[in-house]
């Protein structure tokens, strides 16, 4: 086993458990990721450590738990930066180890001090928080401003026509398409907010002027992505690298490259999962030419679960048909139930891992300590608080896993896994979101699931079970008020 090897995490946005054909979707094709689970881990009981991304995100770079950081919430795309720059991170470890160090993709993590001048040089960038290069939209392909950031400048801005952007309720700027302005600059009608500037024919969150020369074409946004990540590889000589590759599919808007619209009979949220499969094949297809692909492990995941309607009317509902994002699994995006966080999750090394299923109990957060074992890489004193090594497991060494993991909701409400319970704690707010339509698990009682035998949570136990729920009410408490959980 190469000691160095490349490593690949391809990370996607609102994926869920049952998006996959490998985790049985029988309406959606996904035969180059299907290649990873079959000829790598195909891991059942995976989670972040969210049902919403930007918290999701931060523990994987950070090692730790969303609720130590208050600022772990949805960002907006003008957000200062949520990571210390002295923070030990994932890619820094592979840093630290010699490797060359790139994102691609999605950041949503924040940029600069929070006063960003999106026409010069940009202060605290990914490239401040471990990684050599990067290559990133800022926030999300539904917030302003649509434009890539390269390291620390925006692509292609112009200096006669500079970027200014404002999240202010009002509009400021008087000379922008806007949705309520310029409806007949609309190709794609809004649900629920993304009323504000009007970018491509699409509504966003927030207001954007200037920048037209940099503004990205959401038809592009997988092919843009996916030539930067093939050149980050071509460039890496003779280092290792680490390509944290974070594909923007398939969150809203959903506007596939031309290509790919129609494929799947499923409408835009299928077919940009479509162009998400194509898009890990040419990655992998890449590798093999190269002749690098043995020397390359690939992991690949998703952020938070799945939802169909997000703020658009892009019949992703209509469409849908049979089709069950989250599987088996309860709930969504945003929610308390295992669907908004419980996430596929797939080890790839040609030669090194055999082909198997795995039952370990992973979160996220565990593969900063797993790469820093692998890579003999000092973890910092309060570094990784809440990150397991469990290398073993993540390369098929091993069935055991956690013995415990916590996750949180869009609203913060915390659930605990331990071994087959499952413990979603008191909160507060509706039953089912109006918007989105998928059960948020609020309940005022704490709700007891036994996962081995109801996936689906479908037998709140809590009564029966008693000392079980107190033990894990009490397990939660202890996490909120420890400094860190990793022995």
């Amino acid at each position: 086993m190469k000691q160095k090897p490349n490593v690949i995490i391809i990370y996607a946005d609102d994926l869920g458990y049952g998006d996959l054909s490998c985790y049985g979707a029988q309406d959606i094709h996904t035969p180059n990721i299907d290649r990873l689970a079959e000829e790598g881990i195909r891991f059942q009981n995976a989670y972040s450590t969210s049902a919403v991304c930007t918290p999701a995100r931060y523990s994987l770079m950070t090692g730790q738990y969303p609720f130590r950081n208050p600022d772990t919430f949805i960002l907006p795309g003008n957000a200062k930066c949520i990571i210390d720059k002295d923070t030990q991170t994932l890619p820094g470890v592979f840093r630290q180890a010699g490797y060359r160090t790139g994102i691609v993709g999605k950041w949503h993590l924040g940029l600069g001090d929070g006063n960003i001048d999106w026409n010069g040089e940009i202060s605290c960038t990914p490239n401040d928080v471990g990684f050599d290069e990067s290559f990133i939209f800022p926030g999300t392909a539904d917030r302003v401003p649509c434009v890539y950031v390269r390291n620390r400048r925006v692509e292609g801005v112009e200096k006669a026509d500079p970027i200014e952007v404002s999240y202010d309720t009002e509009c400021p700027f008087d000379d922008i398409d806007t949705y309520e302005k310029n409806p007949e600059k609309l190709r794609m009608l809004s649900s629920n907010g993304h009323n504000m500037s009007v970018i491509n024919g699409v509504g966003r969150i927030g207001y954007m002027r200037g920048g037209k020369a940099a503004l990205w074409r959401d038809e592009d946004l997988a092919e843009d992505f996916l030539k930067e990540s093939l050149q980050f590889i071509d460039s890496s000589k003779e280092e290792p690298f680490f390509l944290l590759y974070t594909v923007h599919q398939p969150h809203v808007p959903r506007v596939p490259n031309e290509r790919f619209a129609g494929v799947t009979g499923l409408g835009p949220r299928g077919d940009v999962i479509a162009e998400l499969d194509w898009c890990v094949g040419e990655l992998i297809s890449h590798l093999e030419k190269k002749g690098i692909l043995e020397d390359t492990l690939i992991l690949f995941s998703s952020d938070n679960g799945p939802v169909l309607d997000d703020g658009y009317v892009d019949q992703a509902v209509e469409k849908n048909g049979a089709h069950r994002p989250a599987g088996p699994l309860r709930g969504g995006k945003y929610s308390k139930f295992d669907g908004g966080a419980r996430i596929p999750f797939l080890a790839f090394w040609k030669g090194v891992i055999h082909p198997q299923v795995s039952d370990a109990l992973l979160s996220q957060c565990d593969l900063a300590s797993s790469f820093a074992a692998m890579l003999d890489v000092p973890v910092e004193d309060g570094a990784f608080p809440d990150s397991e090594d469990h290398l073993d497991a993540l390369l098929g060494r091993s069935m055991e896993g956690r013995k415990e993991l916590m996750y949180e909701s869009e609203s913060k409400a915390k659930v605990l896994r331990r071994g087959k319970w499952e413990y979603l704690e008191p909160s507060e707010g509706p039953a089912i979101e109006p918007h989105t339509n998928i059960e948020l698990g609020n309940s005022p009682e704490g709700q007891l699931y036994n996962m081995m035998y109801d996936i689906g949570q479908r037998e709140n136990v809590a009564e029966r079970y008693p000392e079980v729920a107190k033990e894990m009410a009490v397990g939660i408490e202890e996490i909120l008020e420890s400094r860190q959980t990793r022995q």
